[in-house]
């Protein structure tokens, strides 16, 4: 495609940006218009994905046919088959008149089916149908009806994953899949970013009536280094805010630092580890981690009573894990607050002693408690060449209690509205709303 043809594109369809990858979307979608192949668009939430499906449309045979754009997400699974393929008088409470669905009313045109992943499998099927055969049945009838409609979809989630744990058909997968379109997160678009923030500022100026925005230096530093999580929508948010709010048209690193407080730490804090990281990935990095600390601590455990080393090593080579344990020599030893474990240096190299002690507190599961002979014990001393058997249980992680406590903090986070706490953690209202009512959130 020349470069002619990809800008008349770009104008005609309010796409700003010179991003390779973005230049390369573009062009797939401008080449698979004039075809009758099924797409399916990918990328994050807010990244524009509707805008190809509509450049698809328009530059396809089926332009003067109808285009309706759907969220999958945003139906109930109770009505979205007769949102879809429509219904008979009395097929259901409520049906007191046959409807007809997208499916019925959009022949000859195209559909857009947004958040492709959050359709139930039940539907999937009915669609399948439609995509396979050109025919569909309405909800309460026997009557198979044709159309003709061209079928695009998108998603923000990893759709191929959701077939391996059976939530999406596969067959439904690799016939939807004919072309894919990845449509690149704002983050990676490099300048385009301030691009579209200029466009955003000079909009918003000609609505308000007020001079556009321009950027410093510094301001122009921080915006381009800011992540964007929300893509286009919560940078169009944030030029929205600052062309209403701000007297100073002159925006400084000070002013933009207060509209993205976290732009230096918050979003870009894993620059030097993996990118691809989502909120979940770090949860479960954070689990794993808590767990390696207490193979550490059975370890030490081990060596200690088998006289491999002795406490000073443990606390010089273990400071984090035993941070409340005094030196030797000191009153009696300190229990660490975290792991429940005791120790404190042997003055008898050639045994050990093990003590049974008090129950730790109960939010600690792990009762393996190290300790020198005290009054309040009852202690038995064993000899070296004696077998020490030690044991300790596993300390329960729940990714349910963690899951839970998430979506707790996102809700308070957003004052209970729950279409930005779905955004926050990365799924669909639909999502949210089915969480919430398993871990009966709504009370």
């Amino acid at each position: 495609m020349e470069n002619r043809e990809l800008l008349s594109i770009k104008q005609r369809f309010g796409i700003i940006g010179n991003a390779s990858s973005l230049n390369h979307a573009i062009q797939v979608a401008a080449q698979v218009a004039s075809t009758d192949l099924t797409v399916m668009i990918t990328g994050e939430s807010g990244s524009g994905k509707e805008s190809f499906s509509k450049i698809i449309h328009q530059l396809s045979a089926r332009k003067h046919g109808k285009f309706i754009a759907i969220n999958c997400g945003a139906i109930p699974e109770g009505t979205i088959d007769s949102e879809l393929f429509g219904h008979e008088k009395g097929s259901f409470t409520g049906a007191n008149e046959s409807r007809k669905g997208y499916f019925e009313v959009t022949d000859g045109g195209t559909i857009f089916l947004d958040e492709i992943g959050e359709m139930p499998v039940e539907t999937q099927a009915r669609l399948l149908r439609v995509l396979e055969n050109k025919e569909f049945i309405r909800v309460g009838s026997s009557k198979v009806l044709k159309t003709d409609v061209r079928v695009v979809a998108a998603t923000n989630v990893n759709l191929l994953k959701n077939v391996q744990k059976g939530k999406f058909r596969e067959d439904l997968y690799y016939r939807l899949n004919t072309v894919p379109i990845a449509v690149p997160p704002l983050r990676e678009r490099g300048t385009d970013i301030e691009l579209l923030f200029r466009k955003f500022a000079t909009d918003f100026a000609e609505q308000y009536h007020v001079q556009p925005l321009s950027l410093t230096a510094e301001a122009k530093r921080i915006l381009l280094g800011f992540s964007f999580p929300g893509n286009i929508r919560q940078l169009k948010n944030l030029a929205e805010q600052m062309s209403a709010l701000e007297l100073e048209r002159v925006v400084s690193g000070e002013t933009m630092q207060r509209y993205l407080p976290n732009a230096n730490n918050q979003l870009r804090v894993l620059e030097n580890e993996d990118q691809s990281l989502n909120e979940r990935d770090l949860l479960y990095k954070v689990l794993f981690d808590m767990r390696q600390d207490m193979n550490d601590l059975k370890k030490i455990v081990i060596q200690l009573a088998q006289g491999k080393t002795n406490a000073s090593t443990v606390l010089a080579e273990n400071p984090k894990l035993f941070s409340n344990v005094m030196d030797e020599g000191n009153a009696p030893a300190n229990q660490n607050r975290e792991t429940g474990l005791t120790v404190r240096p042997s003055t008898t190299p050639a045994t050990y002693n093990y003590s049974t002690p008090t129950p730790p507190p109960p939010e600690n599961n792990d009762p393996l408690i190290i300790t020198s002979d005290d009054d309040n014990y009852e202690s038995n001393t064993y000899d070296l060449d004696k077998v020490v058997e030690v044991k300790a249980e596993e300390e329960s992680l729940s990714i349910e209690k963690k899951e839970k406590e998430l979506i707790i903090k996102a809700l308070q986070k957003n004052n209970n509205k729950r279409k930005y706490a779905a955004q926050d953690l990365g799924i669909s209202e639909r999502t949210l709303y089915r969480k919430i009512k398993q871990y009966e959130l709504d009370e």
